[in-house]
């Protein structure tokens, strides 16, 4: 357990932040690749800078990502990569360490492997859970089922400019109290699975002294369903300009995970990852999640996970692991 830390510790010291295919990612890379050969794995990476450890003829993959959001945690991504290579220590079977390229960005290492075609035969990820869900039900550990489909674009409303000191109140058309009722509007058509974010607003002219012409509002819509996501994408009256489809983990690796923690909460992951990537290409695909503290802050330095919550996880990874094989 404390391995896992000290390269925790040693993979942060490269940088909080480690944009994809950037100098700080590639030395993450350099510093995994090592730590794969001293398991005894054979090393190699691919066209897309994704980086195995291979034991055998593996079928099974498990792995995650070593990049970071700008000024990202110490854990997201990481905890899944190091977690796997630690497995690799102390389970002699044969087995695929992965850490994958750019995932914060576009998931292009998964993706990649998707076209090229260059799949396992299933995969398993630890990651943290990025929330409060697991903390809220104080459960360390949790079973991810599903992974929302997402959907975003831009919505504008378009307005007047005029004097903000002449023109009455009564007289203006201004498309930022417009865009204020979108937004409440959105937060109020979110259903209990789902949820809607209008993270940036962009006001023209952009001026203190003029009423708002036009306001361009992004949304962020995310589903279980894609029932559900279609329902929200109507009501709100958006095109998106991306999409992605809700996903199922399932076979060996989620009835793996069922068993080596019996009784764990099951839920959906509201963030996409490598695995969903995998899953949606037809991978049998299993995810474990383990509580995030400090009220599950996020791609943020004050990410937090306890080192007894990763042991647990250390345990119920190998444990899957030990089924599957």
């Amino acid at each position: 357990m404390s391995r896992i830390l000290e390269r925790l510790d040693e993979l942060y010291a490269i940088g909080a932040t480690r944009i994809g295919y950037s100098p700080e990612e590639d030395a993450a890379h350099e510093l995994a690749a090592r730590w794969l050969a001293e398991a005894g794995l054979e090393v190699e990476t691919d066209r897309a800078g994704n980086t195995f450890g291979r034991r055998g003829d593996a079928e099974l993959w498990l792995g995650s990502h070593l990049d970071t959001v700008p000024n990202g945690g110490r854990f997201d991504g990481a905890l899944g990569v190091v977690a796997a290579i630690e497995v690799a220590e102390q389970v002699d079977v044969p087995l695929v360490v992965v850490a994958f390229r750019d995932e914060e960005r576009s998931c292009a290492g998964s993706r990649a492997c998707v076209e090229d075609g260059r799949l396992p035969g299933a995969f398993l990820e630890l990651h943290i859970e990025q929330g409060p869900v697991l903390a809220r039900a104080g459960a360390a550990l949790g079973i991810v089922t599903a992974i929302v489909g997402q959907a975003r674009g831009d919505v504008v409303f378009e307005g007047r400019a005029d004097h903000a000191g002449t023109t009455p109140m009564d007289a203006r058309k201004d498309a930022l109290v417009d865009a204020a009722a979108f937004v409440l509007r959105a937060r109020d058509s979110a259903a209990p699975a789902a949820v809607v974010t209008v993270g940036r607003l962009v006001v023209e002219p952009g001026a203190t002294n003029v009423v708002p012409a036009r306001v361009t509002a992004s949304v962020d819509v995310r589903a279980p369903t894609s029932a559900e996501l279609e329902r929200l994408i109507a009501s709100l009256g958006f095109e998106p300009s991306y999409r992605t489809e809700p996903v199922a983990m399932g076979g060996r690796p989620l009835a793996a995970l069922r068993e080596a923690a019996a009784g764990a909460p099951e839920l959906v992951s509201g963030a996409g990852h490598d695995a969903g990537i995998l899953a949606a290409a037809g991978v049998p695909a299993g995810m474990l999640f383990v509580r995030s503290l400090n009220g599950g802050v996020s791609h943020s330095p004050d990410e937090r996970s306890s080192p007894e919550d990763i042991a647990q996880a250390l345990d119920v990874l190998t444990e899957a692991v030990r089924i599957i094989s």
